[in-house]
């Protein structure tokens, strides 16, 4: 028989194993989200993936270090819980020594004096807060003649809208509420009304934009400080619009960046849909880096000349960690990952981060790492199916290399994300309380008294303070150094009042 004669069963045949590894395919998918979602429905804690931090704990050599550590903790944790309890309002109660107890029950003599500052008893109690409602009554005085009248001067009260009939510290307590607790403003109001005074949800509603918008040049400012910065993270996360009789899908996008000096700035964007407007509308035209996951969205900002996308560990640690239960070989790619992370807590127990000394311990041991787990990728491939669960988180990693081997050069790039979806979480949690916005307006009013309240708790200052102080300076407050007014300049300026107090 010639070599080339026609062999319909060997076109059969070779069609037959294209179907057999397509549907092979199928079934190892399907295998591991069925796997995923028993674990995550059914599965204890413990079956669920651990966090980096509890992973490097647990390799502690010795449990005399663990024993250390776990001393440590507790060193500052009481250190923490004493600076606090130096912050709270005190009200000493003094119990002075009745009369007919003023007698020495030794010798019964009446001649007694203070020993020291007495005894203390600390106890905490709980005075629950109170709404009050100011009546401003300008004296007025008529002469005896009948005819002059003379009127008490009187400041006017603190407004943040004319005519409104709340104070900066009422609105201030609204955003707050509903930005840092999650607090819907229906219950807000019912807490409102057992506190005395008429609230409806309408009212507080319209407070929380009026309040969006007048510190709106603030929370625009804090982005446009972002855009600029050398390294910028970013993440979005669904929220939900009302629409008529339905709901509408939205999106909240956060930027955030670090200063050398350690300040966080956290910005939000809210938008109708995914696009990638909305990262380009924000750091459209900058340089630096981009710390994000895989999503195309953000091409917009890295291509063609943009800024240099960074890729995120964490997201391919996810990745094989949902492979492990079809695939327990994605154990070494985990175990590879850690590897990474270990050097990165070695830098940052030895105070090296962000250092010349941080990016040698990278190019040291990060880079042979890396080296490895790239063998490791390349030798795995081939053997799994592409839409399997293991076969994607290979096919995921090995897209994004160029990304994710970037820190090893630059010590100011992170291995991941972790920032900027920790800075969604307060959005996620206030998503479930109060389901979706209602325009989307309201949309961008929530993003920008978010980032207000959130940059507020990453540098240690209490929003409540914060905004009750900016909401009445930002209206008189030269623009162009309107960035005097972010947190961080803010609790500067305070520190120095302070300490001018002190001084004098």
């Amino acid at each position: 028989m010639p070599q080339n004669h026609f062999c319909p069963w060997r076109e059969e045949a070779e069609e037959l194993k294209a179907e057999v590894g397509r549907i092979g395919g199928e079934l190892a998918t399907l295998q591991g989200q069925m796997a995923a979602l028993q674990r995550h429905v059914f599965g204890r804690k413990a079956e669920r993936m651990p966090s980096v931090a509890s992973q490097l704990r647990q390799e502690a050599a010795s449990p005399e270090d663990e024993a250390a550590r776990v001393a440590a903790a507790l060193e500052k944790r009481r250190e923490r819980s004493a600076r606090k309890a130096q912050e709270a309002p005190t009200r000493e109660v003094q119990h002075a020594v009745p009369p007919e107890a003023r007698h020495c029950p030794t010798c019964g003599g009446g001649d007694l004096k203070p020993l020291g500052e007495g005894r203390r008893t600390v106890l905490y109690e709980y005075v629950p807060a109170f709404f009050e409602r100011q009546v401003h009554v300008q004296q007025v005085l008529a002469c005896a003649c009948g005819q002059g009248v003379v009127t008490a001067p009187a400041p006017a009260p603190a407004r943040v809208v004319d005519r409104g009939e709340y104070g900066p510290g009422f609105l201030a307590h609204v955003v707050t509420s509903k930005c840092a607790d999650a607090m819907p403003l229906h219950r807000l109001a019912q807490r409102v009304e057992r506190g005395g005074v008429p609230m409806s949800r309408s009212t507080l509603t319209d407070l929380f934009h009026q309040s969006a918008q007048v510190l709106l040049p603030l929370s625009s400012h804090l982005l446009q400080v972002i855009a600029t910065a050398e390294v910028v993270w970013a993440d979005e996360t669904p929220l939900r619009v009302l629409d008529v009789k339905k709901t509408r899908q939205g999106y909240l996008w956060t930027f955030l960046t670090q200063t050398p000096r350690g300040e966080w700035f956290i910005g939000y964007r809210f938008r109708l849909g995914r696009a990638s407007t909305t990262p380009k509308g924000v750091l459209g035209g900058t340089r630096g880096a981009l710390v994000v996951d895989a999503y195309t969205g953000y091409n917009a900002v890295t291509l063609p000349e943009g800024r240099v996308r960074v890729g995120c560990w964490a997201h391919v640690r996810r990745r094989f960690f949902d492979a492990l239960p079809t695939a327990p070989e994605a154990r070494v790619a985990l175990d590879f990952i850690l590897a990474l992370y270990r050097v990165e807590a070695q830098a940052r127990d030895a105070g090296l981060v962000r250092t010349d000394a941080h990016r040698e311990l990278r190019m040291r041991h990060s880079a042979p790492i890396l080296a490895a787990l790239r063998a490791w990728l390349e030798e795995q491939t081939p053997l799994h199916p592409p839409k399997g669960p293991l076969g994607q988180a290979l096919s995921y990693a090995r897209k994004q290399w160029d990304a994710l081997t970037r820190f090893v050069s630059d010590a100011r790039l992170p291995l991941d994300n972790n920032r900027s979806e920790a800075a969604l979480r307060k959005a996620a949690l206030g998503r479930k309380n109060f389901l979706f916005v209602g325009h989307e307006a309201a949309g961008e009013n929530l993003a920008g008294l978010y980032a207000l309240v959130a940059t507020c708790e990453a540098n240690g200052v209490n929003p409540e303070g914060y905004l009750a102080d900016v909401l009445l300076r930002v209206q008189t407050h030269p623009n162009a150094r309107i960035g005097e007014l972010l947190p961080h300049e803010w609790k500067r300026l305070r520190a120095a009042d302070a300490s001018q107090r002190l001084a004098s």
